[in-house]
């Protein structure tokens, strides 16, 4: 590899990454079209509830080691974005049930996740952990 390819490498990974939803075809959501303005589900959320799709994002830190649960980011997230009390639930997140126990990637490495859409208010047994809109059933990997 030459020193030009290593300059041109950084901006390739990024365009790569910036445009990932238009090379995966129709069943890519990005999570911010998950929602309307007034934090309702959008029409792209409601028609594609119950099925599989693919979502890029970070890993937020994890709730619990050892765990088949993390929160999907739409930004990288050192610490976690919704442990306040009482915050409203964020419009950039998405709860994902793993199909394995996570292998923790830190919160600055993007991630690929592909799982069933599920929308509607639900609270985790094991953990107490309140969603509006999770993927089950889901896999992830590094982009």
């Amino acid at each position: 590899m030459h020193r030009r390819d290593l300059m041109i490498l950084p901006a390739a990974l990024l365009l790569g990454h910036a445009l990932p939803s238009a090379a995966a075809g129709e069943d890519a959501i990005r999570l911010r079209d998950l929602y309307n303005k007034d934090l309702s589900f959008s029409d792209a959320a409601l028609e594609a509830e119950g099925k599989r799709l693919t979502v890029w994002g970070y890993m937020a830190p994890p709730l619990k080691a050892n765990s088949e649960f993390f929160v999907l980011t739409n930004r990288p997230m050192a610490v976690c974005p919704f442990c306040e009390p009482g915050m409203p639930w964020p419009d950039d997140i998405l709860a994902v049930y793993a199909k394995r126990i996570v292998e923790v990637i830190p919160f600055n490495v993007p991630i690929e996740v592909r799982g069933v859409l599920e929308l509607g208010d639900a609270v985790d047994a094991e953990l107490g952990f309140y969603s509006k809109v999770r993927l089950v059933d889901a896999t992830f990997r590094r982009v």
